[in-house]
């Protein structure tokens, strides 16, 4: 059988922040409707990479393809079109203060040219059932508890049905119910909205969740790449390092 056609290549990429590299040729490809989960230390620049990936930051080299086209060098319409096909939840969930959950969640479908309020109404609400919490547009973010701030986050990120999802810490800062809860949310929208994922993250049990396979972001490459199982069973040192939490000792 012929294996699929990556959604998202990355080839040789190389981003800098003055005299300190991040990337240094890191290689990684992004399958039709898996879970890639992103592992690396602090600093290795995990989310460096999803910014890349949606345009938020521009690498100094190499390539980064999306259903085969070309998005470094892309211009502003170009862009505009691809990224309607790409969902990004950022690690702080990233709402506007001054918007009610409502403001928030549809403020991206109107920069998509949405311009029915009673669709665009409806399609929040459909989102807000989707990840649990129904009924809240008139709250304001302030009076959401972090976990509510994820998942308002979440579903602002699938409101313009995208076919990828950019992941970006979904579980930090959260108790451990609330961890759970987002686990299971990225699951069900992997297996009811058929989209492929990118999940960064450095909690091994959420990853063990979530992933269908691991990409090991260490010394500015992606240094291993493979399976939940194959993780599992590896002997690879910097690999079991990571996993059982001794990565210093080796």
């Amino acid at each position: 059988m012929t294996a699929p056609e990556p959604v998202l290549r990355v080839r040789d990429l190389k981003k800098s922040f003055g005299p300190k590299s991040i990337f240094d040729g890191l290689n990684v490809e992004v399958y039709p409707g898996e879970t890639l989960v992103v592992l690396g230390g602090s600093g290795t620049g995990k989310s460096v990479l999803l910014k890349c990936i949606v345009g938020l930051m521009m690498p100094e080299g190499g390539s980064i393809e999306a259903w085969g086209q070309e998005i470094v060098g892309q211009d502003r319409a170009e862009w505009t079109e691809l990224r309607k096909r790409i969902g990004f939840v950022f690690q702080g969930a990233a709402l506007f203060d001054s918007m009610s959950v409502f403001g928030n969640m549809s403020y991206p479908l109107h920069t998509h040219g949405w311009r029915d309020q009673e669709k665009i109404a409806a399609r929040v609400a459909e989102c807000l059932e989707l990840v649990g919490m129904p009924g809240i547009e008139a709250r304001m973010p302030e009076e959401l508890s972090g976990g509510m701030r994820k998942r308002v986050g979440l579903a602002r990120a699938i409101a313009i049905s995208p076919e990828v999802i950019l992941y970006d810490e979904p579980t930090t800062g959260l108790d451990p119910s609330n961890v759970q809860r987002i686990n299971r949310l990225i699951r069900k929208l992997q297996a009811e909205l058929k989209v492929t994922s990118i999940v960064v993250t450095h909690d091994m049990a959420s990853a063990f969740e979530v992933g269908d396979r691991f990409a090991l972001l260490w010394d500015r490459r992606i240094l291993w790449c493979g399976t939940v199982d194959e993780a599992r069973t590896s002997t690879d040192p910097l690999v079991r390092g990571f996993i059982e939490g001794t990565l210093e000792e080796i």
